[in-house]
């Protein structure tokens, strides 16, 4: 064999392995695309790109038939047997591959994919080279060109690609081994979402133990809560039953959320230049538009969506704008600590989405808002119990990093 074609191999290989191209031992060959007229409802499957996902073949998503003499006549070199490897040779992205299954004994593809069918120890060879180009790095060596971003690999590069061969048994104990490792990692994988899952629910769990007075212990010398309520309104008037809790701890007191914090528009102006508020990110939408009226926005103030699936959500505004009908300010007792009340408003965060007003879309109930009964602690108790929700919420958050 001349040897000249694999002088620029990418990697040493041992002894008894050999530098091949993929025509050395197997037939490749592109797809085709048949004209309109070819397809039909029930015929011969047809194989699109898109029924390559997760590096199978997946016929029922959006399935497409072509009729059986199209099959074997215009298409007949690229009739696909049980077993076949299939790469797309168009990209972004390059490298799917698939093996054809056994419930397609017939098929045939389109032309952004080749077929790589082994002469001989095909089962062994096509499980092999799936798990060698999935490596990519072959594939990425390869110089591609296109139009409009897109990336092409040609019949001749899919002949030529360079592949190291190890001895057939070699191969066999390289696939077993691989599925072995990939079954680890699918195990890990699922264990990651697992413990993905455990930590959203360590997290409510904190938020709710840190409204219940369950987190930090309470101190009898801190000044007990109905005293800071009193400063907030002098005149308030605490609920008489509690529809959360059986008792309060020490020193906590019983209100509602409108006695803490309230949801306000912003300042009316006239004749300025409006930004809009973009309500995903409160950034700016567009700028210069005189407007004869609005609700102004500083930079900086905190906001809570009253509309959307996300009703409830809690944002900082980066720039100065004007507010638009889908959110509020959130303005806070400055008796209270700012960082407490935002936890106690996440805690319910699931009860304002719960409700709807006027429509099908999830809407803040603001005088539901209002009304809901908080447990409020001492605001020593309150500053103690942010700092100690921050740092298991951080140290959650760099559990779920390392993930």
């Amino acid at each position: 064999m001349d040897k000249s074609h694999y002088k620029n191999v990418p990697f040493e290989i041992p002894e008894s392995w050999t530098w091949c191209r993929v025509d050395d031992f197997a037939y490749v060959a592109s797809g085709s695309t048949p004209s309109k007229d070819a397809f039909v409802e029930k015929g011969i499957p047809y194989i699109k790109m898109y029924n390559l996902r997760k590096q199978q073949i997946d016929f029922f998503f959006h399935p497409q038939y072509i009729k059986p003499e199209v099959h074997n006549g215009k298409l007949q070199r690229s009739r696909t047997e049980v077993g076949d490897l299939i790469m797309n040779i168009v990209g972004p992205p390059l490298g799917k591959l698939a093996i054809i299954p056994s419930d397609l004994p017939e098929s045939n593809f389109n032309q952004a994919a080749v077929l790589i069918r082994p002469y001989m120890y095909k089962e062994i060879l096509v499980n092999y080279l799936f798990f060698y180009l999935s490596e990519m790095s072959e594939i990425n060596s390869i110089s591609t060109k296109g139009s409009a971003g897109q990336v092409n690999i040609s019949l001749t590069q899919s002949q030529n690609m360079r592949i190291a061969l190890p001895p057939l048994k070699e191969q066999v104990r390289i696939v077993e081994e691989v599925r072995k490792l990939f079954t680890y990692v699918d195990s890990i994988e699922g264990n990651a979402c697992e413990l993905e899952e455990l930590i959203d629910n360590t997290k409510r769990s904190i938020l709710r133990m840190a409204i219940q007075g369950k987190l930090v212990k309470q101190n009898p010398s801190d000044e007990p809560a109905i005293e800071l309520l009193k400063r907030i309104n002098p005149d308030i008037q605490i609920p008489s039953d509690n529809p959360h809790y059986q008792k309060l701890p020490d020193g906590w007191a019983l209100t509602t959320m409108k006695n803490i914090c309230q949801l306000r528009d912003g300042e009316k102006q006239s004749d300025s230049p409006r930004i809009n508020l973009d309500v995903k990110f409160l950034r700016g939408k567009s700028e210069g538009e005189m407007v004869s009226s609005g609700r102004f926005v500083p930079s900086g103030s905190t906001m809570i969506l009253v509309d959307g699936e996300n009703s409830g959500e809690i944002f900082t505004s980066e720039i100065d704008g004007y507010q638009g009908s889908t959110f509020k300010l959130l303005d806070v007792s400055t008796e209270m600590n700012m960082s407490f009340v935002l936890l106690v408003i996440k805690s319910h965060q699931q009860e304002f989405r719960e409700n709807k007003v006027g429509s099908a879309i999830p809407h803040l109930n603001k005088k539901l808002f209002k009304e809901i009964a908080v447990m409020i602690p001492p605001i020593e108790e309150q500053h103690r119990i942010v700092e100690a929700t921050q740092q298991y919420l951080n140290l959650l958050e760099y559990i779920s990093d390392k993930l």
